[in-house]
């Protein structure tokens, strides 16, 4: 046997690993992320070994030290990671057995690399969960100002990029607060499933070591145990859950960031991005790029991408832990440092936006915005909705013979079309009217607005994060 070997697992091997597999195999160049997990880990590991006799109290206070002075090294960057060792395991244990010798070599019992990267990785999720739901928070309440400073801002609802009908730009914005809402409720909910302790499956069939599950769990904060060491070592399913979630939120993200570039370019004119939040042009001075919203929207394809990435890894693997595995945690690490990056850059944008409320207003009285509600007078008028339709639909097709608006008919105009119309037709075709008659629980009436506001309000701040 090659003396110069140092890998633990060397017993059975009469030949060195080749150079390029050793550089091929290894996962030491990304996960090393995971390695204050992979500490608490052990720390917790230990402990229970101890509480079952498996290691002496005194062998416990020895690798407790070596453990935490590796840890206190790591902060500061004191490490150095080798290849050879290919993983986070093996690098702190390898360095764990320089420091406190022989005792070292006992941390193994009763637990396997497969059972070990499991647990680093739901730990490792769980603080990402944590801090995204609570940058979301912080994201919501920024969302809550605005909305609250915009209730009367009247803005153009759209539907198929066509002016649809008045809304408040305060309705609008807390359109994008509802989605968020969704996006923190489905965090939240993953971290349950999350929240369950694979270490003590071993490699895939449990361990024949006196071990007790549950304080490992109740040490290493989880809320359930796994029932099945197979399933256990194997389930990447709450890695996959992880990227599609967090594609829903790039998702929306990347609508509102479309949402934003568009409402920035000279026709439409609804907002301006502060210059700290866009770049110019090397070759058009007058170009202000909102590269913000633009990078946000492209980053969303790299989530997107992950997702499949990682559905595309799993799809072929039998039970139970494969090496295809080790290619899980670049997607994840990526996805994490995306999401959480794109939520502080809306974060930051959110307050700074500048509103155009006169432009807003000016759209939302173009393309027959209130036509809808010149349909619903005729309707409480006892013209059945069909018909109301059809008659308004008549309405602006002259409109659009004559180049008007409805607001620019007489009402001698009107009543050539139904003798119902009366004067008070104007007060319901001004986008102010028209917001105000949305009255329905959840619609943009100003009332139903600040009742949606309160009621976000309160529920932002019954949360525990």
């Amino acid at each position: 046997m090659n003396k110069d070997m140092t890998k633990p697992w060397q017993g059975r091997f009469t030949e060195k690993t080749d150079q390029f597999v050793e550089e091929f195999t290894a996962s030491i160049k990304f996960d090393y992320v995971l390695a204050p997990y992979d500490i608490k880990c052990s720390l917790a590991h230990a402990e229970m070994l101890t509480s079952k006799d498996i290691l002496s109290k005194k062998e416990f206070e020895i690798l407790k030290e070596g453990l935490n002075s590796i840890d206190e090294d790591l902060k500061q960057n004191k490490i150095d990671w080798s290849v050879q060792l290919e993983d986070i395991h093996m690098n702190i244990e390898n360095e764990l057995i320089k420091r406190v010798g022989e005792i070292g070599k006992k941390l193994h019992t009763g637990r396997s690399r497969n059972d070990q990267v499991a647990t680093d990785l739901r730990l490792y999720l769980r603080d990402i969960i944590d801090e995204v739901c609570a940058e979301l928070s912080v994201l919501q309440k920024n969302i809550l100002e605005l909305a609250k400073n915009e209730i009367y801002t009247i803005f153009p609802g759209l539907t198929h990029l066509q002016i649809a009908q008045p809304i408040s730009f305060a309705h609008h914005m807390m359109a994008w607060f509802e989605m968020i809402d969704r996006d923190f409720e489905r965090f939240t909910e993953f971290r349950k499933r999350v929240n369950v302790l694979p270490l003590g499956s071993a490699a895939l069939a449990g361990t024949s070591y006196n071990i007790n599950r549950k304080l490992t769990a109740d040490l290493l904060g989880f809320e359930a145990i796994s029932k099945n060491s197979v399933d256990a070592v194997s389930d990447r399913d709450f890695v996959i859950e992880f990227c599609s979630i967090s594609s829903l939120l790039m998702m929306h993200f990347s609508r509102w960031a479309e949402e934003l570039i568009i409402w920035t370019t000279p026709q439409y004119d609804f907002v301006s991005l502060p210059d700290k939040f866009c770049t110019g042009s090397s070759i058009m001075p007058q170009k202000k790029n909102p590269d913000v919203p633009e990078l946000v929207r492209g980053k969303s394809g790299r989530v997107f991408g992950s997702l499949v990435g990682l559905l595309s890894l799993m799809k072929g693997q039998p039970l139970a832990y494969n090496k295809d595995n080790q290619e899980d945690k670049e997607p994840i690490f990526d996805t994490a440092n995306t999401i959480i990056s794109c939520i502080k850059a809306f974060v930051l944008l959110i307050p700074e936006i500048s509103l155009n409320r006169e432009k807003m207003l000016e759209a939302a009285g173009q393309g027959f915005a209130t036509a809808t509600d010149l349909a619903d007078y005729l309707t409480k008028k006892g013209v059945p909705f069909r018909d109301s339709h059809e008659i308004v639909g008549k309405i602006v097709q002259k409109a659009i013979e004559l180049d008007y608006q409805l607001t620019e008919f007489s009402l001698e105009m009107f009543r050539e079309h139904c003798h119902l119309i009366d004067k008070d037709i104007f007060e319901v075709l001004s986008p102010e009217g028209s917001i105000s008659s949305r009255t329905s629980y959840g619609g943009t009436a100003p009332a139903q607005i600040e009742r949606s506001i309160d009621e976000a309000s309160e529920s932002i701040k019954s949360r525990r994060i």
